[in-house]
């Protein structure tokens, strides 16, 4: 009975739940490693080509075919992009004649066209079973590996 009043008087009830609140952020930002990883550099990883992405699609057998379906995923994206602008930018036009109308017109077109593509790519694709970032991370960290494990020997 002495050991519980002191346990609770130590962290109370308010320790408790500081500390699980605490616990709860913790997981729920942990995907800000990811930016720190990539933005929080001395200096910036030397840009990679599309030669380079082939290199890992072909060298890593898990992550490397999800990054190929995330790169083949854009198409879809700009795709709907420029049918979204197309459709809602020549509507404007017909119906308005006003050119900033038909500039915010445009661009709300091609806004909502690039996320309608990216949704069909995410379901025909079958992107919603995949890690997404954690394919970009393992590329990023492969990238790493190769370019600045290099230039340290």
């Amino acid at each position: 009975m002495a050991e519980e009043s002191s346990d609770s008087s130590q962290g109370g009830f308010l320790g408790k739940h500081y500390e699980e609140v605490k616990g709860h952020w913790r997981r729920n930002l942990a995907f800000l490693d990811y930016y720190k990883k990539t933005l929080g550099r001395a200096e910036p990883l030397p840009k990679w080509t599309d030669a380079d992405v082939e290199e890992f699609i072909a060298s890593d057998l898990v992550y490397g075919p999800q990054l190929k379906a995330l790169r083949e995923s854009r198409k879809y994206a700009i795709v709907g992009a420029l049918l979204g602008a197309a459709h809602l930018g020549g509507v404007s036009w017909k119906y308005s004649k006003s050119p900033h109308g038909f500039v915010l017109a445009t661009g709300f077109g091609a806004l909502c066209g690039g996320v309608l593509g990216s949704e069909v790519a995410e379901h025909w694709k079958q992107l919603y079973k995949i890690d997404k970032q954690g394919a970009n991370l393992r590329f990023l960290y492969w990238w790493e590996d190769k370019t600045v494990g290099n230039r340290r020997n």
